[in-house]
């Protein structure tokens, strides 16, 4: 009898709620995922659609016109956190579930989630991003996003013990968490997740991470795309360090710290070998030999990692990874040290307040 009123605790009516952009190669497999998930409570899915330059608007449409579970609403900015948050107002539910569009969350994803929420008393679960290549290019991509020497230690990338956590991938939200700190932050471009799930975690509410709740994720498939990913990645991350003091750890400096060094032994090698060519015959410069060590350090270290890789990778995408690697590493570290201050125009540490749209909710509610 115990265990019956337990389950029927975690069957509570979900709102899964995605922000949707120039996704026409997943989304429909995306929204396959989430319609046939066997969860017996009722199920509802929001798309916020951004204006798309392919057909994804067009099979979004197509879609809900022929499922009622499913909802359109417009985002017209194409901003991921104002998607989200336009997908919530129009969401029906005390329990929200972001997905995204090119995600495919596996079979009994959300009743596990609802599970883990009753279990722990979290008011936010998530776990693992999956990153499964398709081309070569996407191996190689995978598996840097899934190791250490491609990523850090971060769980959600690559695997640990059930517990709390600063941030999870996506996440199974309890509603009112969400409102009680007034949303995604409209300003920020990337990063959106780690900055509300920190203003949760100084609410009080605790964010659980669960490494069963394994989502495959599709990566970029161009080194220009994934460039950008990461630039931006590295770019919003200085952000949430000015914003939310004591946030930052080894982890995140050392894409920036080697992509300094990098660089500047570069600059100084190249400085030493042109001084060399100048003038013929003399000692070698000492600035070319200092400086150039750096970048040959740093390449010893991604031929090495390469090098293992060759274990589980085909060899193709094996061939690949030192690219990636780099691209990743590089991007990570310019988009960081390169950061305006401008992208946000907010006091530090702001105050946890409803947005006006969700204080209506609130009130409505």
């Amino acid at each position: 009898m115990g265990e019956t009123r337990e389950q029927n605790a975690t069957i509570e009516p979900i709102s899964v709620v995605m922000p949707v952009l120039n996704e026409e190669m997943y989304l429909a497999q995306s929204v396959e995922h989430i319609l046939s998930q066997d969860y017996p409570g009722e199920l509802e899915l929001v798309l916020a659609l951004g204006p798309s330059r392919d057909n994804t608007t067009e099979i979004a449409r197509r879609i809900a016109s022929a499922d009622p579970r499913v909802t359109v609403v417009d985002n017209p900015t194409g901003k991921i956190p104002a998607a989200i948050n336009t997908a919530i107002k129009a969401a029906r539910h005390a329990v929200i579930a972001r997905v995204d569009g090119h995600a495919l969350i596996p079979p009994g994803y959300l009743r596990l989630a609802m599970a883990t929420l009753a279990r722990t008393g979290a008011v936010n679960v998530g776990g693992m991003m999956a990153a499964e290549g398709e081309t070569p290019f996407q191996r190689a991509v995978a598996y840097a996003m899934t190791s250490p020497f491609g990523v850090g230690a971060s769980r959600f990338h690559t695997g640990g013990q059930p517990g709390p956590a600063d941030t999870v991938y996506l996440g199974v939200f309890r509603r009112a968490a969400i409102e009680q700190v007034g949303g995604y932050d409209e300003e920020y471009l990337r990063a959106e997740d780690w900055e509300m799930n920190h203003r949760i975690r100084q609410s009080g509410g605790m964010i659980w991470f669960e490494p069963q709740l394994r989502v495959t994720y599709r990566p970029r498939a161009t080194v220009a795309r994934l460039g950008t990913q990461y630039f931006h990645y590295g770019r919003w991350r200085r952000v949430i360090a000015r914003q939310h003091s004591g946030t930052i750890n080894l982890r995140y400096l050392a894409p920036p710290a080697v992509t300094a060094v990098v660089a500047a032994g570069t600059l100084a090698g190249a400085a030493g070998l042109a001084a060399r060519a100048a003038r013929v015959g003399g000692p070698w410069p000492l600035a070319a030999t200092a400086g150039l060590a750096a970048p040959l350090l740093y390449g010893g270290f991604v031929a090495t990692v390469s090098a293992r890789a060759t274990r589980c990778l085909p060899p193709r995408a094996a061939a690949r990874l030192p690219l990636v690697l780099a691209t990743m590493h590089m991007s990570w570290g310019a988009g960081f040290l390169t950061s305006p201050r401008r992208l946000v125009h907010a006091d530090p540490e702001p105050p946890a307040r409803p947005a006006a749209w969700l204080r209506g909710v609130l009130r409505a509610r």
